[in-house]
């Protein structure tokens, strides 16, 4: 069971919050564009949806998810929208607005209570349909086996219909649960829930009572999640590290997992527009907090965009010349994290563009790098 929201949580994005929802927001347009034109529907779940708007008027993941549903709707794509939240108060709030959207035509169905009580309404109105599930608890979230049990649903060979899922693994949970695991005096009830959540007990064995743990004892655990999630499932699992301030230790990983190569590839174009959004984020409120500040301190420590990509677009040059090797044309989407490399999720699908029409110049392959969306490129071998 997760941990509640206080009430100042919801008067304005915190920073992590900022990355998160600016992921989503990029992300599951496409996925409803992807996969919903087969059937011309959609389901989703937030599965702790909160208020579903802040108090800014900024809004949450359940108002993004809303807002993609009406805009989905003017080009024939229907979603179902199942949103649970177990705070009385922030249920109410949720309701409010999700009614706005309702009078939109948008079917929007929230429930007050646990994700756990909806789950089997959720996959049973998806069958046959495209899923995709947002699991953002503040806390610990489904159980293992109530986890992959949805995430594995039956097929056809040809894996349809797509399941999808972004979740937040809390690394403040797994930090706590640590040293809960190695104290004499720590609540074995915790760390059986802990169990519970990663399927067994193996992640003790990272926070040894007779030793230190390493100081990555914590991201090992969310990698070996991961790893696992993937095995258990058969989807492609990536994650990326959430922090409230650079240099900071990650709040949590926003696990990803996809049966598709379009999937990767697109969440990886989003996790880059996500994280400039949170550099730029933290440059407002830093000048917000400090308006006397001629030279803030973000703008000395931020990664320039455009140096980083200058840096990948040759790295991927070489990457494509490795995979042109084989003599065959290569799509780059069958390919996304062989072409990218390093630089996974930290350029937009842009520089892979510019990568090809680099190797063109330099006499390695006929394709010129025009036309198509990016990951529907082919690249020729040189003749």
């Amino acid at each position: 069971m997760s941990t509640g929201t206080s009430g100042a949580y919801w008067t304005a994005q915190a920073l992590p919050s900022v990355l998160k929802h600016s992921l989503l927001g990029r992300y599951i347009p496409q996925f409803g564009g992807m996969t919903g034109s087969r059937d011309g529907r959609v389901v989703y779940l937030d599965g702790y949806a909160g208020e579903g708007r802040y108090e800014s008027g900024e809004p949450g993941s359940a108002e993004i998810a809303m807002r993609v549903a009406t805009q989905h709707r003017s080009r024939g794509l229907r979603w179902t929208c199942f949103f649970t939240e177990k705070e009385a108060k922030s249920h109410a709030r949720l309701e409010e607005v999700a009614a706005i959207y309702r009078r939109q035509g948008v079917d929007a169905r929230v429930h007050h209570g646990e994700v756990d009580d909806v789950l089997n309404d959720v996959l049973r109105t998806a069958m046959g349909l495209p899923l995709f599930l947002f699991l953002d608890p503040c806390g610990l979230g489904l159980p293992w086996q109530r986890l992959t049990q949805a995430l594995a649903r039956r097929r056809t060979p040809r894996r349809w219909p797509p399941t999808e899922f972004l979740m937040n693994f809390s690394m403040d949970a797994v930090r706590r649960l640590g040293g809960n695991a190695r104290s004499a005096k720590g609540l074995e009830r915790s760390s059986e829930r802990f169990d519970e959540v990663c399927g067994g007990r193996w992640w003790r064995d990272f926070f040894p009572a007779d030793r230190e743990p390493a100081p990555d004892a914590d991201e090992a655990v969310a990698a070996e999640y991961a790893r696992r999630l993937g095995e258990a499932t058969g989807m492609l699992v990536r994650w990326i590290p959430v922090s409230r301030a650079p240099r900071h230790k990650p709040v949590y990983y926003l696990v990803f997992g996809t049966r598709r190569q379009h999937g990767l590839w697109v969440f990886g174009d989003a996790a880059a527009h996500a994280r400039n959004a949170w550099w730029d984020e933290l440059e407002v409120t830093e000048v917000e907090n400090n308006p006397d500040t001629l030279f803030p301190a973000t703008s000395l420590i931020r990664p320039d965009p455009k140096e980083v990509t200058d840096k990948a677009v040759p790295a991927i040059a070489g990457n494509l010349e490795q995979l042109l090797q084989v003599g065959r044309p290569i799509k780059l989407v069958d390919h996304t994290l062989k072409v990218f490399g390093k630089y996974y999720g930290q350029v937009p699908e842009t520089a892979a563009r510019a990568a090809v029409k680099q190797l063109h110049r330099d006499g390695k392959t006929p394709s010129t790098g025009m036309g198509k969306k990016v990951r529907d490129l082919v690249v020729e071998p040189p003749q």
